[in-house]
C-alpha cells in the first residue's frame, strides 16, 4: 500500500512539472509576441559643434543636410518658419549703370507683426518711405506732406527694397540649378544656389541663412559683368518696443509692443 502511494506522489509530481513547463513555454507560443523597440542612434554633440570650415555650428537651430540642386529648394523651404516676426536689417543694394560703374541704394527695413516699413535712400539721394500692412501699401518721399495707398499685392515689399527674396529661389526651375552648398555670407552660415544663364543671359547666385531663413544675399551676372548685388548686414531682433511706423502726417498705423 505504502509504495502505491509512493507511485501515485511521483506521478502527481511528474504532473505539476508538466503544467509547469506548459505554462511557460506555452505563453510564448500562443501570445504575441511585444512589438520590437528601436532606440535611435545616440551622438555626441560634440562631433558636430563644428563645420567644414572650422565655423561653430548652430546646432540648436538647425540640423546641417546635405544639399543638391535636386534637395536644395526643399532645404530652404525646411527653414522658412525660422524667419522672425520681428526685427530690423540694413539692405544694400548695388545695380549696374551699364557705363562700368554701380549705383547703390540702402534699404532700412523694419518688420513686425505683418507690417514692413522701409526707407529706401536712392544712388541721387531721393529717400523713399514704404509702410505696407493690412492689406494696403502706403507710399510717399522725403519732405512730402502726403502719400499714395493701394491695395498691397504678394510682391509689393520686396519691389519696394528692389531685392530678390527666398521665393525667387524657390520658383526656380531645378534643371538651371547648377550649383549649390554651404558657404559664409557676411559673417553667417548659408546655403549656397548658383543658376545657369537664363533667357536673358543671366547667371544668378543666392545665398539663404541658415539662422533665421531669410535671404541674405544675391548676385546677377551677365558674364563677367556684375549687373546687381544685395548684402544684408546682421538682423537686429526684434525691433525695440514702441517703434511706430508712422505716416508723414503723424498718423501712426502700427506700434511695436513691449
Amino acid at each position: 500500500m505504502e509504495g502505491r502511494n509512493r507511485t501515485i506522489f511521483v506521478v502527481l509530481i511528474a504532473i505539476v512539472i508538466v503544467v509547469a513547463v506548459f505554462s511557460s513555454f506555452g505563453l510564448n507560443l500562443f501570445t504575441p509576441a511585444a512589438p520590437e523597440i528601436t532606440l535611435p542612434a545616440v551622438t555626441d554633440p560634440a562631433e558636430d559643434q563644428e563645420d567644414q570650415s572650422g565655423q561653430p555650428a548652430d546646432t540648436d537651430r538647425y540640423v546641417r543636410v546635405e544639399v543638391t540642386p535636386e534637395t536644395v529648394q526643399n532645404v530652404i523651404r525646411t527653414m522658412v518658419p525660422l524667419q522672425p516676426e520681428s526685427y530690423f536689417r540694413t539692405i544694400t543694394v548695388e545695380t549696374s549703370l551699364g557705363d562700368g560703374t554701380m549705383g547703390t541704394t540702402v534699404n532700412r527695413v523694419w518688420q513686425d507683426a505683418g507690417w514692413t516699413q522701409v526707407e529706401s535712400t536712392w544712388p541721387g539721394g531721393t529717400v523713399e518711405y514704404t509702410i505696407a500692412g493690412d492689406g494696403t501699401v502706403y507710399r510717399w518721399y522725403g519732405g512730402d506732406s502726403t502719400w499714395t495707398k493701394w491695395d498691397q499685392g504678394e510682391r509689393d515689399i520686396n519691389m519696394a527694397q528692389r531685392i530678390p527674396t527666398y521665393e525667387d529661389v524657390l520658383a526656380l526651375n531645378v534643371k538651371l540649378i547648377t550649383s549649390t552648398g554651404y558657404e559664409e555670407r557676411n559673417g553667417e552660415s548659408c546655403v549656397y544656389v548658383e543658376t545657369a544663364e537664363n533667357e536673358l543671359g543671366n547667371r544668378e547666385r543666392y545665398w539663404v541663412s541658415v539662422s533665421n531663413g531669410l535671404l541674405i544675399g544675391a548676385e546677377t551676372w551677365c558674364g563677367d559683368e556684375l549687373v546687381m548685388r544685395m548684402s544684408s548686414e546682421p538682423v537686429e531682433m526684434p525691433v525695440p518696443a514702441d517703434t511706430a511706423f508712422s505716416l508723414p502726417d503723424g498718423t501712426v498705423l502700427h506700434v511695436v509692443e513691449g
